[in-house]
């Protein structure tokens, strides 16, 4: 079984091979999208008790009322206080660099005024509740607990409730320790579609949110996929993906274990390297050979490489910036003596880790920008979870007397041209004529 596919961007079916390198089938499953209709339903219909069925049913947890799934907050700080004095200190540097780069992302509301007195601007408001979706099935994910509580308390949400299947032991810890660190105000150990609709619709217990952020499993993205609407979310979590240029500079064991630290996610993330010297991705192909059966994931990191990854080998980095505007990846690494040079040439990537000592690994959990970003392609045209989207804004508009006279006139002859005559009168009664 070969560890990872190797390309060149000169062969004459490059643009095939890369296209089938990129398809990923994002076909939903019926069954999946049809059992989390189904909770819903029950949640919304039947509420607490049916949160205990299937608390009871997929988390194997006996609990008499749901009450007795809420953490309290001295438990969140007591958590924190248990953890090895190295640990805490660890968690509370990332959060800390993560509000100070969220903190300068925050929005304010602004006004100006016309020459004729009328008064425009935009007002800016944080969102009333959010609930935020920590992953927890398999493992802990403290570093998303403070991504997505963090920015929300920057943003200044008035609740943030976040919901985890937590399953115990120091890890559970981790997690509540990061909630505590992160302001987050209730805590629920619950998961699955069932969460997400508690969040969305609200029970006796748990107070519907206005937006829920947060990966999770097909369940949960299929449950958030359909609670839209009723709710905001943040987006539609794909798997997993890096994509590095790299000029041939940079020791190849470093790359090597780049590419493995989006393998070891699951089997279908995606992890690829372009360069233009040959040697050079021979060089990584050996370390990766080499460095593979030494890891705890190997099995996971095999099947990855095997199924999605490649070693590209290209003209050059112009060409290598152009391949990553059209893959667009979550990860980015510029792997290159000079950084910002190619910068220009990047134009779609939900975050770009720059020069050889940047690797992806510490923007998931301490650099400070949020590493809840877009997957499949969608950075073309969306973004990193920021402070923004716990925030909207609100237009205003104060028009003065003589604003009226000149604006109403214009509006009356467009409403005119609409067909819509109440509008048109509207304004005109607020003209002089």
């Amino acid at each position: 079984m070969t560890l990872i596919r190797r390309l060149s961007a000169r062969q004459a079916d490059f643009a095939d091979q890369l296209a089938q390198l990129l398809a990923f089938d994002a076909a939903l499953s019926p069954a999946v999208e049809q059992g989390a209709r189904d909770i819903i339903t029950a949640i919304r219909s039947r509420g607490d008790e049916a949160l205990l069925e299937y608390t009871r049913r997929f988390d194997q947890r006996e609990v008499a009322h749901v009450g007795e799934l809420e953490w309290p907050a001295a438990e969140l700080e007591a958590a924190y206080q248990r953890l090895p004095q190295a640990e805490q200190e660890a968690l509370r540097i990332a959060a800390e660099r993560i509000r100070r780069f969220h903190e300068r992302q925050k929005q304010d509301s602004w006004q100006y005024t016309d020459d004729d007195g009328t008064l425009l601007g935009q007002q800016v408001t944080a969102l009333d509740r959010v609930g935020i979706y920590v992953p927890g099935g398999k493992a802990a994910y403290p570093s998303s607990v403070l991504m997505n509580a963090i920015p929300a308390q920057v943003a200044g949400v008035s609740e943030i409730i976040m919901v985890s299947p937590l399953r115990g032991g120091a890890e559970q810890d981790r997690v509540l320790a990061a909630a505590w660190l992160a302001g987050v105000h209730r805590f629920f150990s619950i998961g699955g579609a069932q969460a997400v609709a508690a969040l969305a619709y609200g029970t006796a217990t748990i107070p519907a949110v206005d937006k829920i952020t947060g990966p999770g499993n097909a369940w949960v993205a299929a449950a958030k996929r359909q609670v839209f609407g009723q709710v905001g979310i943040d987006m539609i979590a794909g798997p997993s993906e890096i994509l590095v240029i790299a000029d041939g500079q940079t020791p190849a064991d470093w790359v090597a274990m780049d590419l493995f630290s989006q393998a070891e996610h699951d089997e279908v993330a995606q992890s690829i390297l372009l360069c233009p010297d040959a040697a050079y991705l021979n060089a990584v192909e050996a370390s990766i050979a080499r460095l593979l059966p030494s890891l705890p994931r190997a099995d996971i990191i095999r099947q990855s490489l095997a199924n999605r990854g490649a070693l590209i080998e290209v003209a050059d980095l112009a060409e290598a910036c152009l391949i990553a505007n059209q893959i667009a990846p979550e990860h980015l690494e510029l792997s290159v003596a000079d950084p910002q040079a190619l910068l220009p040439q990047i134009r779609h990537a939900g975050a770009i880790f720059m020069g050889a000592h940047t690797t992806e690994s510490l923007g998931d959990y301490c650099a400070g920008p949020n590493h809840v970003l877009p997957t499949s392609r969608s950075a073309r045209f969306s973004s990193p979870l920021g402070v923004y989207d716990f925030q909207k804004r609100s237009s205003l508009i104060q028009v003065s007397p003589k604003g009226a006279d000149q604006l109403g006139q214009v509006a009356d002859l467009l409403a005119q041209g609409e067909g819509l005559m109440a509008h048109a009168l509207a304004a005109r009664y607020r003209t002089r004529r």
